[in-house]
């Protein structure tokens, strides 16, 4: 029936606050519909599919006629951040918020860091990404001490000028940093953040890398893998997912060259998972509240979904959905606390479906799980049922 996953996240397009909102921080928030209202941005391809037919959704056009299927999820897991997102989302639950470090680190991770790399630390707080290099980087230049830092999420980031430690050297080091973040102190992520330029116009380059702790349970990328399908990773999900369950990764620098990447893949005629992260939505857009880059970001991508459709196949299935919000319009820079979109399109799927509301993330693993005919996972509800025609 179908033997073949396109999937796509625009990493951070959220549609609303959830119920829980509060208790992180992120009452009104609304990523999609405040973009869309702030700029008037139209998205007729992804409208097409039922992206204005999502309940709460604003501002987006509503055609008599779909061509996808659409819902929304709620994130079931004690987190907003990435890696929590994806793992759900894949089929894990996580009950116990991963750590983080509104006071920094302590000495207990930072004596061992330094001991084992030779580095010493610079700033060691909650800083945002360009404004610590802005008000670190000459110091960092000056004494070759590592400028780390961290967020409102669970992360260890390590900023290094290029010219001061070479790209792969900061890997080495994150890698040790990696080693040592465990147990009470297991970050979601630590951060590879290399710069480069001159005091006053510093950069950040696009040789970022994520080290990320392994998935605590199965996902649907293992039961794939376990099956024998290829698992295609693109932009940062083998760093998610610290390349379990991954057969093939291809790192990409943008949304576009991902899109592009994945294009390419869909050229390739085997079953499995290709599962792509666009990441810019989040980190170039999101997190900068830059509203305009946003919004380009969102019209970017519509404007290639015709090309995706384009390459799918009989036995294909797309899925678009998100991992947390990060609205651009609010004073918050961090994650929000939001529901997803989820968006599906099959040449043998139902037409103009709705999901409603899905209670996890999750739901979407064991959906897939389900249509790939994989073993099930240990958590999430399948919605095959409601979205293959009953004659199939």
């Amino acid at each position: 029936m179908v033997d073949r996953i396109v999937w796509i996240v625009l990493d951070s397009v959220g549609v609303g606050e959830l119920p829980d909102a509060g208790r992180f921080g992120d009452e009104g928030s609304n990523t999609l519909v405040h973009t869309v209202q702030r700029t008037g941005i139209r998205l007729p391809h992804l409208a097409g599919l039922g992206l204005g037919r999502i309940q709460g959704v604003k501002g987006i056009e509503m055609p008599e006629q779909v061509s996808g299927i659409y819902g929304k999820c709620a994130e079931m897991s004690n987190g907003k951040d990435t890696t929590i997102g994806h793992w759900e989302m894949a089929g894990i639950h996580s009950p116990d918020p991963l750590p983080t470090y509104p006071e920094g680190f302590p000495e207990e991770v930072l004596q061992p860091f330094m001991e084992r790399t030779g580095y010493g630390v610079l700033c060691n707080r909650p800083y945002s990404g360009t404004d610590v290099i802005r008000d670190y980087g000459a110091e960092h230049m000056e004494t070759g001490k590592l400028i780390v830092y961290t967020s409102a999420d669970s992360v260890f980031q390590i900023a290094a000028h290029e010219a001061v430690v070479d790209v792969e050297t900061l890997y080495k080091v994150c890698s040790v940093a990696r080693e040592i973040l465990q147990g009470k102190h297991g970050v979601a992520r630590v951060i590879a953040r290399p710069f480069q330029g001159e005091p006053g116009k510093f950069t950040r380059t696009a040789n970022r890398r994520d080290f990320s702790l392994d998935p605590p349970g199965p996902t649907v990328l293992d039961r794939a893998k376990e099956a024998g399908l290829d698992v295609v990773a693109i932009g940062k999900i083998e760093d998610i997912f610290n390349g379990k369950g991954i057969t093939h990764a291809i790192h990409t620098k943008s949304n576009m060259e991902g899109v592009d990447v994945l294009l390419e893949s869909m050229e390739w005629q085997g079953k499995g998972i290709i599962f792509a992260n666009l990441v810019e939505f989040d980190s170039a857009w999101g997190h900068r509240n830059d509203v305009a880059g946003y919004a380009r970001g969102l019209v970017e991508f519509d404007d290639r979904l015709p090309e995706i459709l384009g390459k799918m196949r009989e036995t294909d299935v797309l899925v678009i959905n998100a991992d947390h919000g990060c609205d651009p319009t609010t004073p918050s820079t961090d994650h929000s606390r939001e529901y997803v979109p989820l968006l599906l399109y099959g040449h043998r799927l139902g037409k103009g479906v709705d999901l409603g509301i899905r209670s996890s993330f999750a739901d979407i693993g064991q959906t897939l799980a389900e249509l790939l005919g994989l073993q099930e996972l240990p958590f999430g509800k399948s919605f095959a049922g409601l979205i293959l025609p009953q004659s199939n």
